[in-house]
């Protein structure tokens, strides 16, 4: 981001001033990563690693989210013969340099204590546990999932699609976690996006039943970035001040059915068409819209789910704008059968193409 002209302190004349350190810096570590690297063409755009799975001594069931669903969504496309297990592709994890160039050193060494990782992710036993540990188990998951959000925007740019089995950590800002968020996955994605891709224009179309109040924080004076969001406005985090931020609200209560949900997503895609065009769209495909959900309190069909995530990609398609899905929150073991149906779905109406060449 270019810096506001400045009044030369030795002269009455206006210049324009170069960028700052800090961004320049931003720019050098986003050029260093190595989290961005080629992949063969035999493989599809479909990004994830066991390594996404968090499982330790039971303590992941006192959280209602499913810590084990990214895995379970990549067996079931396995088992219906949707998906070749060779075809995934594997990121890397994201290292301090990587986080650095959105989050602070402050916050990073927030994370190194048990303590604040507990209150993020809410499991409190957690704070108990040797930090090593919970480094280990709890965030290198979290930091393998960022890796696959950020590769994601350059396959969905190279391929016209892309989705990561994992991340769309959106109450996670630059300087604050929460709501099972550590890292600012999709703020990172944009950041090295705008950069790598040469691109300038994004939209972010946020339908988890939970606003996305930290990509909104991230990107509240930032004009390159679009934010449709679609969200509960009686449930968690209730951010008011994130909400200013928000390009196109659609707030839906507690209890919205299948056909409210889809009516009002199909308008405010029509809007978005219209107003935004984006070479990016980033796509928090949330299931805590389903119907039981204990936080989403929706009442979501899964055929609605693939139908939302059918208009979206086609949305996307007829936009000819390069998509990536991000799988975000779902809290019932059934969100992982609802994802793999819905991605099969989207490549049987020839919206990704799930074959690769040998």
């Amino acid at each position: 981001m270019t810096s506001a002209p400045a009044a030369a302190a030795s002269s009455s004349r206006t210049v324009a001033r170069g960028p700052s350190d800090a961004e320049t810096l931003r720019r050098n570590r986003i050029l260093s990563s190595k989290l961005y690297f080629d992949v063969p063409p035999n493989k599809v755009p479909v990004i994830y690693s066991d390594s996404y799975n968090i499982a330790f001594l039971g303590i992941q069931k006192l959280h209602p989210f499913d810590s084990s669903k990214w895995g379970r969504i990549c067996q079931f496309l396995m088992q219906d013969g949707v998906l070749d297990k060779i075809r995934i592709v594997e990121p890397l994890e994201a290292s301090k340099d990587d986080l650095l160039v959105v989050h602070s050193e402050l916050y990073l060494r927030s994370l190194e204590s048990s303590i604040n990782v507990s209150i993020i992710i809410e499991v409190p036993p957690v704070a108990l546990l040797p930090n090593c540990l919970v480094q280990k188990k709890v965030l290198v998951p979290f930091r393998k999932q960022v890796g696959g959000s950020i590769l994601a925007a350059k396959l969905a740019v190279e391929r016209g699609w892309a989705i990561n089995v994992g991340g769309g950590f959106h109450h996670c800002s630059a300087d604050r976690g929460g709501g099972f968020c550590a890292y600012a996955d999709i703020t990172l994605c944009i950041q090295y996006a705008f950069v790598r891709l040469n691109i300038s224009r994004v939209m972010i179309l946020d339908l988890d039943a939970h606003q996305g109040n930290g990509h909104e924080r991230d990107f509240s004076n930032d004009s390159r970035v679009y934010i449709l969001d679609m969200y509960n406005c009686e449930i968690f985090p209730c951010d008011y001040e994130a909400k200013r931020y928000i390009d196109q609200k659609v707030e839906l209560k507690s209890g919205t059915k299948t056909k409210d949900y889809l009516d009002k997503l199909d308008s405010a895609l029509k809007v978005a068409k219209d107003v935004f065009d984006p070479e990016l769209v980033i796509y928090n495909a949330g299931t805590d819209i389903l119907d039981g959900d204990p936080l989403g309190q929706m009442k979501i069909s899964p055929d609605g789910v693939t139908h939302r995530d059918e208009m979206v990609f086609r949305f996307a398609q007829d936009k000819k704008t390069p998509i990536l899905m991000l799988t975000s929150g779902g809290y019932m073991k059934s969100s992982a059968r609802v994802i793999a149906d819905s991605i099969a779905n989207l490549s049987t109406k020839s919206l990704i193409d799930l074959c690769s060449p040998q």
